[in-house]
C-alpha cells in the first residue's frame, strides 16, 4: 500500500512538472489562440477552475499570480483585439474573474481544496485498482502510473468536481431565490391586507356620524308616522240591533 501511495505521489509530482511545461508553452500563445482557448466549447465549466483560466501553478506566489494576470489580460484585452472585440471582452472577463477570485483567500482555498480532492480521488482509485489486481494475481500496473495518464485523470476529476459544485451552487441559488420570492409575496400580501383594513376602518370612522344621523332621522320619521296614524284612528262602528 505504501508503494502504491508513493507511486501516486511520484505521479502527482510528474503531473505538476508537466503542467508547468504546458503553462510555459501556452504562455506564448497568440491573442487569438488565448481567446479561442478561453471561449472553447465547454468553457463555462473549464473556466470554473481559476488556475486553469490563468494557466498557472496552484502553488504559485501572489507575485507570480499578479504577473501572469497582467500578461494574459494584455493579450486578450478588447483594445488589443479590435478585429474581435466582443469575444475578446468575454475572454478578458473570464481572466479578470479568475484573478479576482484568487485574490480572495477563502475563494482561493476552496479552489485548492477542489484540486487536492481531485488528486486524492485519483490516487484512491489507483490504490483500489492495484489491490484488486494483486488479489487476482495480476500485474499491479495501472494506466495512471503513466504521468500523462495520471495528469489527465486528475484534470478530468478536478473539472468534474468544479462542475458538480457549480451545479449545486446554482440549485442552491435558485432555491434561495424562490424562498425570497415567496417571503416577498407574503410580505406584500400582509401589507395589502393591513392597508385594506386601515382603509376600511378609516371609511367606517368617517361615515359613522352620517350613519348615526340617518338612523336618528329614520327613527324620528317612524315615530311621527306612528303618531299620525294613531291620531286618525277611529273606533269601529257598533251596529245596533233592532227590536221587533
Amino acid at each position: 500500500m505504501a508503494a502504491a501511495g508513493g507511486s501516486g505521489e511520484d505521479a502527482f509530482q510528474s503531473f505538476y512538472t508537466e503542467v508547468k511545461q504546458i503553462e510555459k508553452r501556452d504562455s506564448v500563445l497568440t491573442s487569438k489562440q488565448q481567446i479561442d482557448r478561453l471561449l472553447r466549447p465547454g468553457a463555462s465549466y473549464f473556466n470554473l477552475n481559476p488556475f486553469e483560466v490563468l494557466q498557472i501553478d496552484p502553488e504559485a506566489t501572489d507575485e507570480e499570480l499578479k504577473k501572469r494576470f497582467r500578461q494574459l489580460s494584455i493579450l486578450v484585452h478588447p483594445d488589443k483585439n479590435q478585429d474581435d472585440v466582443d469575444r475578446a471582452q468575454l475572454a478578458f472577463e473570464a481572466v479578470d474573474k479568475a484573478y479576482k477570485l484568487l485574490l480572495e483567500p477563502d475563494q482561493k482555498k476552496k479552489a485548492l481544496d477542489v484540486i487536492h480532492a481531485g488528486k486524492e480521488y485519483v490516487e484512491h482509485m489507483m490504490t483500489q485498482k492495484k489491490k484488486q489486481l494483486k488479489k487476482d494475481g495480476k500485474s499491479t500496473d495501472v494506466e495512471e502510473d503513466d504521468p500523462e495518464m495520471f495528469r489527465q485523470a486528475v484534470y478530468k476529476q478536478t473539472m468534474k468536481l468544479f462542475a458538480e459544485l457549480e451545479i449545486k451552487r446554482k440549485e442552491r441559488d435558485a432555491k434561495d431565490m424562490h424562498e425570497r420570492k415567496r417571503q416577498r409575496e407574503e410580505e406584500i400580501e400582509t401589507h395589502e391586507k393591513a392597508k385594506r383594513e386601515r382603509e376600511w376602518q378609516k371609511n367606517f370612522e368617517e361615515t359613522r356620524d352620517g350613519r348615526v344621523d340617518s338612523w336618528r332621522h329614520f327613527q324620528a320619521k317612524g315615530k311621527k308616522k306612528e303618531k299620525k296614524n294613531r291620531s286618525f284612528l277611529k273606533p269601529p262602528k257598533v251596529k245596533m240591533e233592532q227590536r221587533e
